[in-house]
């Protein structure tokens, strides 16, 4: 079972992170969006491993060649994707790792960078 307490503390450090990075390119941006979006939900989905699973893998393609990570929020990351490796292969974790809608509700405003 996933600790969501200690998931949701790294979760915040890894945007605070990044909320400080001097340039706030797009893609910081979608992350930083997609951060706080997991963090506010990740007590009330159905299957928070498979959420912080596709969260990791989001980032990962998300900042692949355009977002520079420090070490401290590469290990943060690090930390994200061992925490999620008890999702295990099921259908809900397979998504479009680039899709930034998948972690916002029919209804709700997402924001377009």
């Amino acid at each position: 079972m996933l600790d969501i307490k200690t998931t949701k503390k790294v979760i915040h450090e890894l945007y605070d992170a990044l909320h400080e990075h001097p340039d706030q390119s797009p893609y910081l941006l979608n992350i930083t969006d997609v951060l706080s979006q997991v963090y506010m939900k990740l007590d009330t989905v159905d299957n928070p491993e498979a959420w912080l699973s596709r969260l990791v893998n989001y980032i990962y393609m998300e900042a692949f060649g355009r977002v520079h990570f420090s070490r401290e929020e590469d290990n943060l990351l690090i930390e994200l994707g061992d925490l999620s490796k008890r999702s295990g292969l099921n259908g809900r974790n397979r998504a479009n790792f680039n899709d930034k809608s998948q972690f916002y509700g029919l209804f709700e405003k997402m924001p377009r960078r």
